[in-house]
């Protein structure tokens, strides 16, 4: 069985404050380093024959504390761009667009200097492919929307159907020798349960 071992980060100094981060450069806040920590058997658990992460701080971080410092980095693994809405307060962006904000969750609107979501999903899609091209089981260590935009190039789910990821949760898409096509076999699991209301 082939698979993809979608990671998102921890819980940033961002999320923490419900601060929408985008590409910047945040670290994790203590409760996201912990996160990351109790995942780590898991993610040992599933033996990845290769790693990769965003090369953002917050990625790269949980990678090295899941056990892979010798993650390769790739930069087209990076969050969306949220162009004018990069650190300003969740509630703030509601309450001044809401219908804009409902829109970006959708994938049909990008903020002023954002990143238009199909550009990406492309974007995002290549990066990832290129090295499942060379693993049995690859680990991606990634970020929100990089997993919902996988979500939706590989099994068709459009982004207004998939509920924020989960801070150091992990999503896995499988597929068989004998089939081209993948299917979801876990989704936004942690070692503490559910998580349903995952900051973006």
């Amino acid at each position: 069985m082939k698979r993809l071992l979608l990671v998102r980060h921890g819980e940033s100094e961002w999320n923490a404050v419900r601060r929408l981060q985008g590409q910047a450069d945040i670290g994790l806040s203590p409760e996201g380093e912990a996160q990351a920590l109790a995942l780590t058997p898991t993610i040992a658990q599933l033996a990845p024959d290769r790693v990769v992460a965003s090369d953002l701080r917050r990625a790269r971080y949980t990678a090295e504390l899941l056990g892979h410092s010798d993650a390769e980095l790739d930069a087209g693994l990076r969050e969306i761009n949220v162009g004018d809405w990069t650190g300003m307060p969740i509630a703030d962006i509601i309450a001044q667009d809401a219908e804009g904000y409902r829109g970006w969750r959708a994938g049909t609107f990008a903020p002023h200097g954002g990143e238009v979501w199909q550009d990406f999903a492309d974007r995002t899609t290549e990066a990832t492919m290129r090295h499942f091209e060379t693993a049995d089981r690859l680990l991606v260590v990634c970020h929100g929307g990089v997993i919902r935009a996988l979500l939706q190039t590989i099994l068709g789910l459009p982004p207004q159907r998939i509920i924020p990821v989960g801070p150091a949760s992990i999503t896995i898409l499988a597929s068989r020798p004998d089939e081209t096509d993948m299917r979801l076999e876990v989704f936004n699991a942690t070692p503490g349960g559910l998580v349903i209301d995952a900051p973006d």
